[in-house]
């Protein structure tokens, strides 16, 4: 991004937004996980997709979460590795441990639509998250009158091991030398369901199938909770959120602050930062990457 003057004065506005914040409430949306370095295609797809975008013409990680794969074990294999790499590896950029130390003594939440968990690996307390879309890290049944999510770790090192990956000194898989690997996994891996054994699904919400278990229950009262007992100068911080979910995060932050007039709206977002006319007195729009933001801000001081 460029720091121009007007740039920088907005940078000043947030950072004293959050120092005299009562409390803020953060909204995450794919762009941050982005800016730390998540990107579904580009060079970090090609390292550990290179077979199946060879064989199936498959361009990008999220595409190929909708491939028809002919058969159940390619399938696995191939989500093995979007779980793997998307959930179970820390962030190439410490965005979030940046956007961490801006927070940390501050009384805050989060609300998030992304499942890669990117904010508690980097510290985050937990009791302060609300996963809406699910995890990453989680399986549920096919049969959703089954409302539990299934831990899937375990499981996704099994058949990474079984497709030849091989770990690194930092303990990271990556593809061996001779890049030979195999793009399923054997039928006694397919997961099944401990308690009825049907099939198993990853725990994303895509349909009205999604399990909302009771963690994710817990984390939704605690969430309505601090939003109804929050009052006063409150932040409502949106990183990196589009259009294809606004109601989950963008519109309810629009209407809250239009709500309260000591809140203030910030939006972080790289060619997607903008709010409505009604609240634009309290709000801080920034066109820039998330990362770069965090950064600068790190580094403001505010005359007393």
């Amino acid at each position: 991004m460029k720091y121009t003057k007007d740039c920088s004065e907005k940078i000043d506005r947030l950072k004293k937004a959050a120092d005299i914040a009562d409390a803020i409430v953060i909204g995450a949306g794919a762009g941050l996980s982005a800016s730390a370095g998540f990107t579904y295609s580009g060079k970090r797809f090609e390292k550990y997709f290179f077979d199946f975008a060879k064989k199936f013409g498959i361009t990008d990680m999220y595409s190929g979460g909708f491939y028809p794969f002919s058969d159940k074990e390619t399938f696995w294999a191939w989500w093995a590795r979007h779980i793997y790499y998307n959930r179970y590896v820390e962030a190439p950029k410490p965005v979030y441990r940046n956007l961490l130390k801006l927070v940390k003594d501050k009384d805050y939440f989060v609300i998030t639509t992304n499942v890669d968990h990117c904010f508690q690996k980097a510290g985050f307390d937990k009791e302060r998250l609300f996963y809406t879309q699910g995890d990453y890290g989680l399986f549920q049944s096919v049969n959703p009158i089954i409302s539990k999510t299934y831990d899937n770790e375990h499981w996704v090192i099994k058949a990474m091991d079984a497709q030849g990956f091989v770990r690194d000194e930092n303990g990271i898989y990556q593809p061996p030398e001779n890049k030979k690997l195999l793009m399923s996994i054997p039928t006694e891996l397919i997961p099944v369901c401990p308690d009825d054994g049907s099939e198993m699904t990853m725990n994303l919400r895509s349909d009205d199938s999604f399990v909302e278990d009771e963690g994710w229950h817990m984390a939704a009262s605690r969430y309505a909770d601090f939003l109804d007992t929050r009052k006063g100068r409150i932040l409502y911080l949106e990183l990196g959120v589009g259009y294809n979910t606004p109601v989950i995060i963008k519109y309810p932050f629009w209407r809250m602050t239009k709500n309260n007039p000591q809140a203030v709206y910030a939006c972080i977002n790289s060619g997607d930062a903008g709010c409505p006319v009604e609240i634009r007195g309290q709000s801080i729009c920034i066109d820039g990457d998330i990362g770069e933001v965090l950064e600068e801000l790190s580094s403001v001081t505010l005359d007393p």
